[in-house]
């Protein structure tokens, strides 16, 4: 066993110690976020370093060293840096901030041994781990709606996770085993298709999905996601609308297709589950984020569509051939494009409401002058969610259904291509009021130098990789290889 392979992980826990203890005997809080973006700048120095490298096992094959794991992982820390840079000036107002930091960090480590994992037992601690982390950040506002919101979450959570560990037992029940390669070769010799043990096996990946579903915030088990984005802090907020989904894409891209992948009719039966989901998703998520008065609300509905569209990358992936990884890629490049979108428009929004107190869309009203940069940020990250170029977002769409067509779903590629017009209603109208309204205020509130930080950050990678995507796009592509 090399323990040498998992030193991001070993730094990033190291990292939530040191908070721990620096936040008993320490009395300047400012050290408490500079040993956290320590911990995470050497766990990304690390990841960095492995990239290129042949893949590798330990902990008796529980979790792979690869290029698709090192994506991930490198993605959650920078996400994690994001978010640690946007709180510093919202912790404020939190009694418990070192506590805040350590869970940001252990949700993070939780986030890339699910990357890693290609063992159902040790993806399904993984997901604990890091679940239990988020389900304590949501309540740190401490008012009515922040412990509606956390206890909402935590009953659905659990429930969520009782049936994604059914569903292993169901799939280690007929095949034998809960290793992901091992299950794949069970499944090619042992379960035919009229088999009670195909029933059996089919039972088991519906609950594993509907399991998973409720991570990536997937329609139906979407109904956790309004409430516990408008209740939690905003940095967390951002923060549970990207790394939590994203891990969640990680752990169904690997699963899907290292166990699951054959035989052919296997392959194409969650592919079309996973496209019905996808055009239900989007247009459900779509059409309730129309009437949304929350700038918090409209974003979690907006979620909803967004991972409809990326369903539609795993729809892809299931009609293909294995040895084609359009699908992979596209997700892949689409999760990196929504993360810094996302994040940037959440950071935009935390600058706004430290303006006005309120999260109301109606309160954004002339914003345009009171806050500039982030009004800017924010209609920038809203039109790349559109899928407008020059932004990101329309290169990570173009990609997504390019793949689709070329497998023959041109049918949700045209749905997904109306929920994106249907979409820009309510992008612009927060647009539209930002810059056209009269501001009921006049005067302007200074915001943190490193919340100005994360999202000059968010949005230029924003710009960038709409403009110039080959070199993601490419990284992507050797992550995707892994398959």
């Amino acid at each position: 066993m090399n323990l040498g392979l998992i030193v991001p992980e070993l730094s990033v826990l190291v990292g939530a110690i040191i908070v721990i203890l620096l936040n008993l005997f320490s009395s300047d809080k400012r050290w408490l976020y500079v040993v956290s973006l320590i911990g995470l700048a050497v766990a990304g120095g690390f990841t960095i370093s492995y990239w290129g490298g042949d893949r590798q096992v330990i902990f008796n094959n529980m979790l792979a060293i690869d290029q698709f794991a090192l994506f991930f992982k490198f993605l959650f820390l920078s996400i994690a840096t994001l978010v640690v840079l946007a709180s510093v000036k919202y912790t404020l107002k939190f009694q418990f901030r070192g506590e805040y930091l350590a869970l940001v960090l252990i949700s993070t480590l939780g986030m890339m041994l699910m990357a890693s994992a290609t063992e159902l037992l040790s993806l399904f601690v993984s997901l604990e781990l890091t679940s239990l982390s988020l389900y304590t950040l949501v309540c740190f506002l401490k008012n009515q709606k922040s412990t509606e919101s956390a206890l909402k979450y935590f009953l659905l959570g659990a429930i969520s996770s009782a049936i994604f560990l059914y569903g292993i037992i169901f799939v280690y029940g007929f095949t034998g085993t809960t290793q992901l390669g091992e299950i794949a070769v069970a499944i090619q010799n042992n379960v035919s298709v009229n088999s009670t043990g195909s029933i059996g096996l089919l039972l088991g990946i519906v609950l594993v999905i509907t399991g998973l579903g409720f991570k990536i915030s997937a329609f139906p088990f979407q109904m956790w996601v309004p409430d516990v984005y408008e209740g939690a802090p905003t940095p967390i907020t951002a923060y549970l609308s990207v790394a939590s989904k994203a891990a969640g894409f990680a752990v169904v891209l690997r699963i899907f297709h290292s166990a699951f992948s054959l035989p052919v009719w296997l392959s194409n039966d969650w592919g079309m589950a996973f496209a019905i989901v996808a055009v239900v998703g989007m247009t459900a998520g779509n059409i309730w984020a129309i009437p949304q008065v929350n700038i918090k609300r409209m974003l979690a509905y907006s979620s909803i569509a967004q991972a409809g569209y990326l369903m539609l990358g795993l729809a892809t992936m299931g009609f293909a051939e294995q040895a084609d990884v359009q699908g992979q890629i596209g997700v892949l490049f689409f999760l990196v494009g929504y993360t810094a979108t996302n994040l940037g428009a959440f950071f935009s929004v935390i600058a706004i409401s430290e303006t006005i107190e309120s999260d109301d869309i109606a309160d954004f009203a002339g914003m345009g002058k009171r806050a500039t940069l982030p009004a800017l940020a924010l209609s920038f990250c809203l039109i790349s969610l559109i899928g407008i170029p020059p932004t990101v977002g329309f290169m990570a769409k173009f990609y997504l259904f390019s793949a689709a067509v070329q497998q023959n779903l041109l049918w949700p590629v045209i749905i997904a291509v109306i929920n994106s017009v249907i979409s820009a209603y309510y992008y612009l109208r927060v647009v539209r009021i930002m810059w056209l309204n009269e501001a009921k205020l006049e005067g302007t509130t200074p915001t943190s130098t490193a919340l100005i930080v994360a999202i000059l950050i968010s949005v230029l990678l924003v710009l960038f990789l709409g403009v110039a995507p080959n070199f993601m796009m490419r990284l992507a592509e050797i992550a995707a290889k892994m398959f």
